[in-house]
């Protein structure tokens, strides 16, 4: 180093020195506060996207809790032990989705062999009709024509082996997630009392009751809607049996509990979701029985919307049809099918919740809101 650059770089410190002492104190803490800040968004991205999985399933569990718990209160305040009403309610769950499963089942079976059966007579049915443009084909024929793709069935099949290796393993992983649910969900209502008091203790008294009144409201939404959808499934499946008895619809109690769950449980679209597997199946058996019941499900819908659920619903969570619509695409949209099913009561929560927050004043009249000022005529002397 010359001698010449002696003076040059002691000048450059003595203004770095000068510079620092003339610094406010709280720009060193500040810019070690943000580069924190920064590191730890960063690392709890990092945890959130590592742990999503888990997330959701504490998610579906806290929903699944909140749902049951009004039933267990009840057995509760009856002197039911906690525990036990919880496990007495988990197996009135359980027989349900299993008598579900297993009216389902057979159904699925018969269904696809009588559909197999009668694939031949549908093809010559359309060859009739094709026959009319000129085209020319038939069963037989095709099945001629399958017999020279010997090797590419081969491949198929083996292809198919390996799906199923691939669904025989997302089916064991969904046992798995069904059971971490089941039990996530077991603990949070027995031990509700003992965790909200645990919780509770960490805050002031008048934040406890903030708390425990938003807690309450989330319960009684949750609850409600989850029973009242219950007893309205309940009122569509005997509807819908006695219906497709006498229209002469094969598997008519496992098809009516079908459209009964899935149009009450499902939004917004769960009754043309439930209603499409009876139309089937009815229309393989005759295009009348289905035309008969969709007339139905058309028919049940209306007196549902107008009669039943106006009454049920009352006192449990009222929606208007587009809060609905968008609480179940924004549910779909961050959270899948869970998502779709929790979006309703969640929404039904924040409503009653901004609600009871929200002084209301009476409204003016205007012809903006439809209503119109009484003008008073002015009275003769």
């Amino acid at each position: 180093m010359s001698t010449t650059d002696e003076p040059r770089q002691q000048g450059l410190y003595r203004g770095f020195l000068a510079a620092r002492a003339g610094m406010p104190q709280w720009i060193p803490h500040l810019l070690v506060m943000v580069a924190g800040m920064v590191v730890a968004l960063f690392a709890g991205l990092a945890v959130f996207r590592a742990l999503r999985g888990l997330i959701v399933l504490l998610l579906i569990s806290a929903f699944l809790a909140t749902a049951l718990e009004p039933a267990v209160n009840y057995l509760d305040k009856r002197g039911w032990r906690r525990g036990l009403a919880t496990g007495a309610i988990f197996v009135v769950v359980l027989l349900s989705g299993s008598a579900l499963i297993g009216l389902m089942v057979p159904l699925i079976i018969d269904q696809t062999l009588l559909l197999i059966d009668r694939i031949p007579d549908y093809i010559d049915d359309l060859a009739v009709q094709a026959e009319r443009f000129g085209i020319e084909f038939s069963s037989d024929k095709i099945a001629a024509g399958l017999t020279d793709f010997d090797d590419t069935l081969q491949s198929y099949a083996t292809d198919l082996a390996g799906s199923a290796f691939g669904v025989g393993s997302r089916l064991i992983s969904t046992v798995f997630q069904g059971l971490t649910i089941a039990l996530f969900t077991f603990y949070m209502v027995a031990d509700a009392p003992r965790f909200r008091r645990l919780l509770m203790s960490t805050l002031p008294a008048e934040r406890q009751r903030e708390v425990l009144r938003v807690w309450e409201i989330a319960i009684d939404k949750t609850g409600g809607y989850f029973y009242s959808r219950a007893l309205l499934a309940a009122f569509a499946t005997l509807a819908a049996w006695v219906v497709f008895r006498i229209l002469g619809v094969p598997f008519a109690l496992a098809l009516a509990l079908w459209l009964g769950v899935l149009s009450q449980f499902v939004p917004v679209f769960g009754t043309y979701i439930g209603g499409a597997l009876p139309a089937l199946i009815a229309l393989l058996e005759s295009p009348a029985k289905a035309v008969g019941l969709i007339v139905f499900v058309v028919v049940y819908q209306q007196i549902e919307n107008y009669l039943l659920s106006p009454r049920i619903t009352a006192r449990t969570m009222s929606l208007h049809p587009a809060v609905a619509f968008g609480s179940a695409i924004a549910g779909g949209t961050l959270m899948g099918v869970p998502g779709t099913l929790m979006a309703l009561p969640v929404a039904a929560t924040v409503q009653a919740f901004i609600s009871t927050y929200i002084h209301r004043h009476e409204v003016v009249d205007s012809e903006l809101i439809g209503t119109r000022a009484a003008a008073a005529a002015p009275e003769e002397a």
